[in-house]
């Protein structure tokens, strides 16, 4: 039987909490889609839950934690996080 252990499907979810009154503003960010290229990025998927105070980024992939920590740690791809500031 081949390994498959390289293959695994990982997740990783970020939260983050929006002040009152700004789902408006977060559906419009999230409607504009990613700030980047997922598949480029190395995400196999990217999935968005948005509450009324909270948004969750649930990210998927093999060796997805050193993905999302890439992406924050590239001053250029993150900088497009700034949109969620406000």
């Amino acid at each position: 039987m081949p390994d498959r252990s390289s293959d695994a499907i990982e997740r990783v979810a970020v939260v983050a909490t929006l002040r009152p009154g700004s789902r408006e503003r977060a559906t419009q960010i999230l409607a504009e889609g990613p700030p980047y290229e997922l598949a480029a990025a190395g995400f196999r998927r990217h999935s968005v839950f948005l509450a009324e105070l909270a948004v969750v980024f649930v990210f998927e992939g093999s060796g997805v934690e050193g993905l999302v920590r890439d992406l924050v740690d590239d001053p250029a791809r993150s900088a497009a996080f700034s949109a969620w500031g406000p």
